[in-house]
């Protein structure tokens, strides 16, 4: 990939990570604070540590970005409640996924009845992301997911890939929505750095029911991982180079799963940084 194209998408680069006890400590010793910061949320633990890293780490003068999956909402009232303290904290940027809760916790079963809500609401955040889905949802066919985003694109402002391991794959899709009209612009989800043997002690530190899930969701990622000759993000920019830096394409930056090894990514994005002359 030319240096400055991928200089660029370092730059515009956001990190998720999972609420853990230690991921407060870990992104104050190891993000910057011009890194955006992606807070996941769990079915099995609830939106409520979530929302409190979040506001911690806004607190700390990060721009935060708290997930709030449909699902794990109870009612109108609980949205409200969770948008009063979002905006209250100071955060202007929300995700908005379907969630994997099952049953839901309530009423909203999907995203868009919350979007639309959210929009009724006066459009409290500035800012509203949407899943988009490069490789196949292992429930929803392609045709209903790219529907899905054409649905939401009036209440979403950006849309955030999911993990995409193969650039022909992630190309095509980019290309797919943007002759289907949709023009929010893309954050395109890459793993880190990740080690495999981290990462399935990651997952299984998560607690044993939502590890299972994770895995089950997950394992066509751990066969990636465990390639010969390992994974390394930036080979994956590199062969999506054409994709990535096509100006119609409309990608805004990079969303790197972390996986919580938070120093890890910085250390490779910092160091690639350097390589480049960044």
């Amino acid at each position: 990939m030319g240096a400055a194209g991928l200089r660029a998408l370092l730059d515009s680069v956001r990190y998720e990570v999972l609420p853990a006890k230690s991921t407060e400590d870990k992104v104050l010793a190891h993000v910057p604070r011009d890194v955006v910061v992606t807070v996941t949320a769990s079915p099995v633990k609830g939106l409520e540590p979530t929302l409190d890293l979040a506001t911690r780490l806004a607190g700390h003068g990060y721009r935060v970005v708290p997930h709030v999956p449909a699902r794990l909402l109870r009612d109108d009232l609980h949205l409200k409640e969770v948008t009063g303290r979002l905006c209250e904290a100071g955060v202007d940027d929300v995700f908005v996924p379907a969630g994997d809760a099952d049953p839901p916790a309530g009423v909203y079963d999907g995203a868009l009845p919350v979007l639309r809500r959210l929009t009724e609401l006066g459009s409290p955040f500035a800012h509203i992301g949407v899943t988009g889905y490069p490789e196949s949802h292992p429930r929803i066919h392609d045709d209903v997911t790219v529907q899905a985003m054409w649905d939401k694109r009036e209440h979403a402002t950006y849309l955030v890939s999911n993990l995409c391991f193969d650039p022909r794959v992630l190309g095509e899709w980019i290309a797919r929505i943007r002759r289907r009209g949709i023009t929010l612009p893309v954050h395109v989800g890459v793993a880190g750095p990740v080690q495999r043997a981290k990462l399935l002690a990651m997952a299984t530190k998560i607690g044993v029911g939502e590890s299972t899930r994770f895995l089950a969701k997950h394992a066509s990622w751990f066969v990636r991982l465990a390639a010969p000759g390992g994974y390394a993000p930036e080979k994956l920019l590199g062969r999506a180079e054409e994709a990535l830096t096509d100006p119609e394409a409309g990608v805004a930056g990079l969303h790197l799963f972390t996986f919580n090894q938070i120093a890890e990514t910085e250390r490779w994005r910092r160091a690639l940084l350097d390589r480049l002359g960044g």
